[in-house]
């Protein structure tokens, strides 16, 4: 597989998750993936494994956060390494917001997304608007 192909994975990748897309989601995933989640109880966050966990944790991020945007995306492919950084927006359920920036690192195995890492900033969420 090219760079470009790589490079347009992520790019279709991040349009499934604005598009809250989960079959297309879990058809970049390799059968062997990983997610590391932004918080969670490990030094990684919360690691998800295999396809069905993994599944459960990005649909998860809409349930709590039902207009969850990924935006002005840049992607970028070394080897069989990606990058993919946005604006991360939403609003929780209490009604306060999320905007901050945040980055996928991201790693490929057969073509198909084995690792997904996410990193956010960490930042106050902002007030619900009235």
């Amino acid at each position: 597989m090219t760079q470009q192909d790589l490079q347009s994975i992520i790019e279709a990748f991040g349009e499934a998750w604005n598009r809250h897309d989960i079959e297309a989601l879990m058809s970049f995933m390799h059968e062997e993936c990983v997610f590391e989640g932004v918080a969670g109880p490990l030094a990684c966050g919360a690691r998800h494994e295999g396809t069905a966990a993994v599944r459960r944790a990005f649909e998860a991020a809409w349930q709590i956060i039902p207009d969850a945007a990924w935006r002005n995306a840049r992607c970028w492919v070394s080897g069989d390494n990606g990058v993919m950084e946005s604006t991360f927006t939403g609003t929780t359920t209490d009604g306060s917001r999320i905007e901050a920036d945040m980055v996928d690192l991201l790693v490929f195995k057969d073509g198909k997304i084995v690792r997904k890492n996410a990193f956010r900033k960490q930042r106050p969420h902002l007030p619900a608007q009235a």
